[in-house]
């Protein structure tokens, strides 16, 4: 006679994966180092370490001796970015030495992050560098011209991270500096030039030192000499250079991933790959229109609600550009920043 089976006789068989209950604590690392990111490649991240323990903030401006330690993430940090310019802790092999490999168990908490979307539509951020006070935006007079466009979006993506900018203009050898300091003249921003002489070294020492005792980041197209400018100031850099495509007109991608150098007398410089589009999808309406600060106090005039767009009713942004209280680079700049806000509707 067939059995007959009720729910009381099921027996599950017990899973031999995942049987041992896992800990809810955490180890302790309060033994654990701090260093500052230098470099990312392909799951490794190259801390640089104090050698008294120090933090790196505390040392980033001085002649501390320093050691280069690889490591990689520990588990819990998998899904979070580690890039260049973050502050982190370290525990297991801090030695240095070849074929050591330490752990990265902390982030420390970022001051500023500077990020981009691949578009304006892509909710994706990418995060470029951490820690960052300056943000260096080369830009050449020629070969290849200036991206207005790709400057107004740095501009845009400093301010919406508390990033203080720098325009630092090359090749003025090549053409005078002249419009690109109308066209920013209004804004507030910083405008230096970056000659160099036939050695590789710099004309004059304007660049280094606002940079000196900082943690900035330099961004731009691939040819504005972003890697020249890079082996000037760290002349250890040896970052690889190259040259505009005279067909495209656009350079070359000479650096292929972000380092972060220390500059002589201190401070820490970060060269970051050519970029060819800088997304803002990350940043909002308000914050884009505060990255244009000539065109601000107009915008306290405007209806509420208003679109700031060339059709908006009663926007007054057209009005005060032809008064000239924006600079002579005012009706660019508007054209700029109506291109860059988002749809509406």
């Amino acid at each position: 006679m067939a059995r007959i089976y009720r729910d009381e006789d099921y027996r599950p068989r017990p899973s031999k994966r995942g049987s041992r209950p896992r800990t809810k604590h955490r180890p302790n690392h309060d033994a654990a180092i701090g260093g500052l990111v230098t470099a990312v490649d392909r799951g490794r991240y190259r801390v640089v370490v104090a050698d008294d323990s120090s933090t790196v903030r505390d040392f980033s401006g001085s002649d501390a001796a320093t050691s280069d330690i690889t490591a990689v993430r520990a588990s819990h940090l998998r899904k979070d970015a580690v890039v260049p310019g973050d502050f982190v802790k370290l525990v297991g092999d801090t030695s240095g030495r070849k074929g050591s490999l330490a752990r990265l168990v902390e982030i420390s908490e970022r001051r500023t992050l500077l990020r981009r979307s691949a578009d304006d539509t892509d909710p994706t951020e990418r995060v470029i560098v951490a820690n960052v006070d300056i943000m260096g935006i080369v830009t050449a007079t020629e070969d290849p011209e200036p991206s207005y466009g790709l400057i107004d979006r740095a501009l845009t993506a400093a301010f919406d991270a508390d990033i203080t900018p720098l325009l630092i203009v090359t090749k003025t050898d090549l053409k005078s500096a002249a419009e690109i300091t109308e066209r920013f003249s209004a804004t507030g921003v910083e405008i230096v030039s970056s000659g160099l002489r036939a050695d590789g070294s710099l004309t004059d020492a304007t660049v280094f030192d606002r940079l000196r005792g900082q943690v900035s980041v330099l961004v731009g197209h691939s040819g504005v000499g972003k890697s020249t400018l890079m082996n000037a100031l760290v002349p250890r850099a040896e970052r690889a250079t190259g040259h505009v495509n005279d067909v495209t007109g656009r350079g070359r991608h000479t650096s292929s991933s972000a380092i972060c150098l220390r500059l002589d007398g201190g401070g820490w410089l970060v060269d970051t790959p050519g970029v060819r589009s800088f997304g803002l999808a990350h940043v909002d309406r308000d914050t884009l229109i505060s990255a244009f600060p000539e065109l601000v106090e107009a915008t306290a005039s405007c209806p509420r609600g208003c679109t700031h767009r060339a059709d908006a009713p009663g926007c007054q942004l057209d009005a005060w550009v032809s008064s000239g209280a924006a600079g002579p680079g005012g009706v660019s700049r508007l054209e700029s920043l109506r291109r860059l806000l988002p749809p509406t509707g």
